[in-house]
């Protein structure tokens, strides 16, 4: 017992030492610090004015600045773009607010998890893992190519990362592009 609960330690330990150096990574042309929360790093981000703004319109931003931690899949603007005509739009109408909010709480996962993490889950779940997110929806990673995580969501479509583990104060985004779709 007394070996379990030191492998534990140890490895908490170094989660949080190995954090605490986390680099500052460019998305979007700016810096991502890791002492800023998700909030406050992707209000700089030019390739996520979109999410920034229907984060905003969803009321999400308090919930977004809390202690989390959280797993943010964050779409760039061109997968919004790329969206069928007049979907933004009619999400960010008041009336939508619920449909908004349970489309981009569909991007968030309870809990830091970084590549490292992902990449095990996939291993261990023999080539797939699934996450619950925050809105109660599925989301399923898997490894295409050696250093290349794929997500699937619940409408069969199929997401890049192609930026991994910003790290936030209240946990880490990985940049994705696509717009993932829950059940509706």
């Amino acid at each position: 017992m007394k070996k379990v609960l030191l492998s534990i330690a140890l490895v908490a330990s170094t989660a949080l030492f190995s954090n605490s150096f986390a680099q500052t990574v460019m998305v979007g042309g700016e810096s991502m610090y890791p002492a800023k929360n998700i909030v406050e790093n992707a209000v700089n981000s030019k390739d996520h004015t979109t999410l920034v703004a229907a984060v905003k319109a969803a009321g999400l931003v308090e919930t977004l600045q809390g202690k989390g931690p959280f797993t943010v899949f964050a779409p760039v603007n061109d997968a919004f773009e790329n969206l069928p005509a007049g979907t933004v739009e009619t999400l960010l109408k008041p009336e939508n607010k619920a449909t908004l909010t349970k489309v981009l709480t569909y991007h968030v996962v309870a809990g830091k998890m970084d590549f490292n993490t992902i990449a095990a889950a996939i291993k261990k779940g023999g080539g797939k893992a699934e996450m619950m997110t925050v809105s109660g929806g599925k989301l399923w990673a898997m490894m295409n190519g050696d250093h290349n995580i794929t997500i699937k969501d619940e409408a069969g479509n199929v997401a890049n990362i192609s930026t991994y583990d910003v790290y936030q104060s209240n946990g880490v985004i990985h940049v994705v592009d696509k717009v993932l779709m829950p059940k509706m």
